[in-house]
């Protein structure tokens, strides 16, 4: 099988600085795709960007605070300054409130997650869509976790953002599905080494979990497929 090309694609990826978020980044430029690399920790951006410049891709980075009032907005109107639009918009951006019993949530920091994992998904998907519509073939990819749909015990803060972010692109994926060649897909990476899994499953051994490196180049691959939108898969490491 052939790898991807996605020359002279222009993709946005939130939560670029870390974790799945840098690896598909890193992924997506190393199959010809321009990657605009979002995320709160500049210096953490700057060292994905030179990790895809040393590598032979092309990046820009441009830190944003999602939970920031307009800064999706400014993000969107720098991004459609300098490119007519945008192919790929791979949302993976999330905060994992604590892991508490629903009466015991902390409303300040559930807040805070409800403003990053669902308000500005609405936001992201409002502010690209005439970018992604601009695409001939616009791809908005979804970062979910099995918590949306099997809640457990003390995960109800995280797992109730989640299942309303499944939500918001399961009706935008219908809503898109025959006006415009916008298509929409939620991805579940599965248990995978990243600084998140490490918090909350403290005692569990990284190496007992897939890398980021296996999620990402699983979206490199579906991105590049000819996928139905509304298509939903959840990523396993190969046997």
């Amino acid at each position: 099988m052939s790898a991807p090309d996605l020359e002279g694609q222009v993709a946005l990826v939130t939560g670029a600085s870390r974790g799945i978020g840098a690896a598909t980044a890193k992924a997506l430029a190393a199959a010809g795709a321009h990657v605009v690399l979002t995320g709160r920790d500049s210096k953490a951006l700057e060292a994905v960007e030179e990790a895809i410049f040393a590598s032979g891709g092309s990046a820009t980075i441009a830190p944003v605070d999602l939970a920031e009032p307009d800064g999706i907005a400014r993000l969107a109107t720098a991004v459609s300054q300098r490119w007519a639009k945008l192919d790929i918009l791979v949302i993976n951006a999330a905060l994992l409130p604590e892991l508490t019993s629903v009466k015991d949530i902390d409303q300040k920091a559930w807040n805070k997650a409800m403003t990053v994992n669902v308000l500005a998904t609405q936001a992201l998907i409002a502010n690209f869509d005439s970018l992604l519509r601009a695409s001939p073939d616009g791809r908005i990819v979804g970062l979910t976790s099995t918590v949306a749909q099997a809640p457990r015990a003390f995960w109800g803060a995280y797992a109730s953002t989640k299942a309303a972010f499944e939500v918001l692109l399961d009706c935008h994926a219908q809503e898109v599905a025959n006006v415009s060649n916008v298509r929409v897909a939620i991805v579940n990476p599965g248990a995978t080494r990243t600084a998140m899994r490490a918090r909350a499953y403290p005692g569990e051994s990284p190496a007992s979990v897939k890398p980021p490196e296996v999620v990402a180049q699983r979206i490199v691959s579906l991105v590049a497929e000819p996928f139905v939108t509304g298509h939903r898969e959840t990523v396993n490491p190969p046997q």
